[in-house]
This record gives structure tokens, sequence and C-alpha cells, in this order.
């Protein structure tokens, strides 16, 4: 939770981590204890394993489980990589009267005239049966930073939407 200073009262304050950045931490922090544990102690147990076996030259179970150690180091890697992106998305403050991450945002489509809502969300939350809009989606990048009334041009490989900002509410006021 990233603290902050109080001018009026002089002391530190915390501001509330957002659901979702919250709900991505614990997910990710549950994959890395298991992937930690098993580089500790699963995977040490199989390549000890297959050692006895003998010839190490020809031995599947070896080759396997060096294989499955190598993915996994290169999957925590990228899993704290994601973790620290995400210590540093909650440190940023996110707009109040733009579309941002968190933001319930209706959409007017100018051609079709249909009314469509998405909540942008971080790529690991995304549910398009939920509505929920990757933020580095195509349409989450346009709809970024916009604010109700502004009016998007979203191209896709087929085709052209039109689409305007209808009614926004921003995880501040959710």
């Amino acid at each position: 939770m990233p603290g902050e200073w109080s001018p009026l009262s002089g002391t530190s304050f915390f501001l509330p981590e957002p659901p979702m950045i919250s709900e991505m931490r614990e997910k990710l922090g549950g994959e890395i204890e298991a992937l930690t544990r098993e580089l500790t102690i699963t995977l040490p147990q199989a390549i000890a394993q297959a050692v006895e076996m003998g010839d190490l030259r020809e031995n599947s179970e070896y080759k396997a489980a060096l294989e499955r150690q190598q993915f996994v180091q290169a999957r925590l890697g990228q899993l704290h990589h994601r973790l620290n992106q995400l210590t540093q998305l909650a440190n940023t403050e996110t707009p109040t009267d733009r579309v941002g991450l968190g933001s319930r945002v209706t959409v007017l489509d100018l051609d079709s005239k249909e009314t469509d809502t998405y909540v942008l969300v971080l790529a690991e939350m995304m549910d398009l049966e939920d509505g929920h809009v990757s933020f580095a989606s195509p349409l989450g990048r346009a709809l970024v930073d916009r604010r109700v009334g502004d009016e998007v041009e979203l191209r896709l490989p087929r085709m052209t939407r039109r689409l305007r900002v209808t009614e926004l509410v921003t995880i501040h006021q959710a």
C-alpha cells in the first residue's frame, strides 16, 4: 500500500490499493509460491532420482527434469517482473475523471447504435464474457484517457468501429 503524507495533518496515511491490484498480487504470489516449492523441493528430488538411474546421456527423466527446472526459473523471473510492475502501477495515480485501469466504461457504437459496457483490467484478469477488456488490447488502448462524450475510432482488421464514451465509473467511484 502506498503511503502518502497529508499536508492537513502532517502525518502519513495509506491509500487503499485497488481491489483489482490486490487480487492480481495474490494470484501472482500464489503462483510464485507454488513454483518456488517446485524449484526447491520437487525438481531436486526428481533430478536426484534420475541421477540414481545411471547413464545421464540417455536418461529422458533427467533431461525432462532439467528442462522443467529451466522453465520454472524463467517463469519465476517473469512473475517477479510482473509483480514489480504491479507495485509501480499501484503507486501511480489513477485518473478520477478519465478512463484508466479499473474503470467501467459504457460506449455507444455510432454506426449500430448499440451500447456495450467494459471494465479495463490487467491482461491476466481479462474475461470477455464478463466485459473485462485488457488495458493493453486495441479497445483498451483506444479508451484510455478518454472522458464522457469523447469519440474514438477503433481500427480492427476487418472493420473500423466509431465509439462514443457515454458513461464512466472510475476505480475511485466504484
